[in-house]
């Protein structure tokens, strides 16, 4: 048996930068941290050649790759190679579509390290975001950037480059432990109670870049800006660049915001909310805050009403977490 733990992902500043409809002309670059919330994908082997792929909305059972309903699931065992003889189980702390916290990406990144550890080979971080973008971008086709499987592979808090080609560059961000303790205890995920799938919006986003570039340019350098707050030990300087990023990221699209999330940005700001956003593309899922330390007690009062995830970061990315293997007697 083998179970391997992906973490999700908040995506701080620079996100749809990574698009190929921006990046392919100009870098682009997000700032990403992975957190204590997961994906895991649990791979027991069988007696027989039969597949069987359990996970939220069905089981299936089949007798070869191909019939596998699930597109993450097939394609994943495709590339690792795995044939048959296996029940594929996955759990995640959150719903696998329309959180906004890389959810697909995170199962895709977390299926192919436990496939590729079940045919016993140990891949690292860069081949797992690698392969898991082949598979999400180039075989299924998906409206999706790079950022999700670049932080769920390797976890942290990490500066991502995005350039032409599918090139990423991976940058660790030089910020001291008081700075990430303080960044962990300011950041306040709330659910919006919507959940929506990222793909028409980021086909909007894609189609309408050339009449957005102006406006993300400035969200890609307010990537630089969050960076260099956390470098030169300013967390709170992360609360005024969501709030920048937000202002901005709702010129995008008409969907990605609406009435009932504006209203609870407008209260969050009146109780000491710094800044906040929707994560993922928007129009639902979970909308992360930030509040100075002598702001946070007022601002969960003051949003009792809404449902909390608390949160803390995630040093590493995809891992395997238990592999046990069975005697063969010989």
């Amino acid at each position: 048996m083998i179970i391997s733990q992906t973490p999700l992902r908040v995506s701080l500043a620079g996100g749809g930068t990574d698009l190929p409809a921006y990046c392919d002309k100009s870098e682009g670059r997000v700032l990403s941290v992975a957190i204590d919330k997961y994906v895991h994908v649990i791979v027991q082997e069988r007696f027989d050649d039969q597949i069987h792929v359990n996970y939220a909305k069905r089981k299936e059972v089949v007798s070869s790759v191909e019939e596998i309903q699930h597109p993450l699931a097939r394609e994943a065992m495709r590339v690792a190679g795995l044939r048959g003889g296996c029940e594929v189980t996955t759990l995640a702390d959150i719903p696998s579509e329309g959180s906004g916290l890389g959810s697909s990406s995170s199962l895709t990144v977390g299926y192919l390290n436990a496939f590729h550890m079940f045919m016993g080979r140990q891949v690292d971080a860069q081949t797992l975001a690698r392969q898991a973008c082949e598979i999400e971008i180039e075989i299924l086709k998906k409206p999706i950037g790079r950022q999700d499987q670049y932080i769920a592979a390797y976890g942290g808090v990490r500066f991502f480059r995005f350039r032409r080609g599918g090139q990423v560059a991976v940058e660790n961000v030089e910020a001291d432990t008081r700075v990430q303790r303080e960044l962990e205890n300011g950041l306040l995920l709330y659910f919006t109670g919507k959940t929506r799938s990222a793909d028409t919006l980021l086909s909007e986003q894609g189609r309408r870049m050339n009449a957005n570039r102006k406006s993300m340019d400035a969200i890609r350098d307010l990537a630089d800006a969050a960076r260099a707050a956390l470098e030169n030990g300013d967390a709170d300087g992360i609360g005024r660049t969501l709030d920048r990023n937000w202002k901005l990221k709702r010129e995008l699209s008409d969907g990605v915001t609406d009435p009932d999330i504006d209203a609870f940005y407008a209260k969050a700001k009146r109780h000491g909310a710094l800044g906040g956003k929707v994560t993922g593309a928007g129009g639902g899922g979970f909308f992360v805050l930030y509040a100075p330390e002598l702001k946070r007690a007022e601002l969960r009062a003051a949003l009792k009403g809404s449902r909390e995830m608390p949160i803390a970061l995630e040093p590493d990315g995809s891992k395997i977490i238990f592999n046990q293997k069975r005697r063969v007697w010989k």
